[in-house]
């Protein structure tokens, strides 16, 4: 049984899946499978992925008859995994080579806490623009919670024995690209702990399309996602004022967005 399992659903990302997979191989720490499930790609993603399948036996390929979206996705490949340890992975980013070795180094000794994320570096098509730069370990207090997602999504490693204690990723149509801070909402109730490794073992793309994918809809599901949460974590009455935030945010332009980010 490998250790570790990587979780990734792609969705026509077949410009950058090639060099997202490449950065798993290239992990210093090597016992893991990569479980990858085709959301419905109408490019040559899934053809990618059974390129690398063919070099090297750890990753597997599932592919949804249509797209279903990420929450039905992961939950299939959590289904499917064998490792104890739960490594979220998406098919335009990078991470270091020592993401998964400092990780498991950390589960391994912290048995206290159910996942640990890191920091992010982003990037575009012109470079990084975003390093973070604040070092040590940061364990989110229920403040963090109700101002925004506590930990980055993508950078998870999560013990999978926390998945199946919260059943995994609630596939709602409330909680669609929300699908994490929904679930750290649940683990918090849940009295499971998490962690941040505050170094950017991991490099996100971020485009200059990005701010396309910030629908008014999605504000709306983070709203509903947050009113639902604070009740699940007793948060105190001031928190209810933050479930306004993501509606107003929705209402700037998106050239104005653009110019702030």
């Amino acid at each position: 049984m490998p250790k570790v399992s990587v979780l990734m659903g792609v969705y026509n990302c077949s410009e950058t899946l090639g060099r997202s997979i490449e950065s798993i191989i290239n992990q210093t720490f090597t016992d893991w499978e990569m479980i990858i499930c085709d959301d419905g790609s109408s490019d040559n993603s899934a053809e990618i992925v059974v390129s690398y399948q063919a070099k090297d036996p750890r990753i597997v390929l599932l592919r949804n008859g249509e797209n279903r979206g990420l929450a039905f996705t992961l939950n299939r490949c959590i289904e499917l995994s064998c490792g104890e340890y739960c490594a979220r992975m998406d098919g335009d980013d990078v991470c270091a080579p020592d993401r998964f070795k400092k990780q498991v180094d950390f589960l391994d000794a912290h048995t206290e806490y159910g996942f640990v994320s890191t920091t992010m570096k982003r990037f575009d098509e012109y470079g990084v623009y975003q390093d973070p730069e604040v070092q040590g370990l940061y364990e989110p207090v229920m403040k963090d919670y109700i101002k925004g997602s506590p930990f980055c999504h993508a950078p998870a490693m999560i013990r999978k024995k926390a998945y199946e204690a919260v059943g995994g990723y609630r596939d709602i149509e409330m909680t669609r690209q929300m699908e994490d801070y929904d679930m750290w909402f649940r683990m918090y109730a849940a009295d499971i702990k998490g962690c941040i490794i505050r170094e950017p073992l991991y490099s996100m793309f971020d485009g200059r399309s990005a701010a396309h994918r910030r629908t008014f809809k999605r504000r709306l599901n983070e709203a509903k996602v947050r009113r639902e949460g604070y009740k699940a974590i007793n948060a105190p009455a001031y928190a209810y004022l933050y479930i306004m935030k993501p509606v107003v945010l929705g209402l700037i332009p998106q050239w104005l967005y653009r110019l702030i980010r």
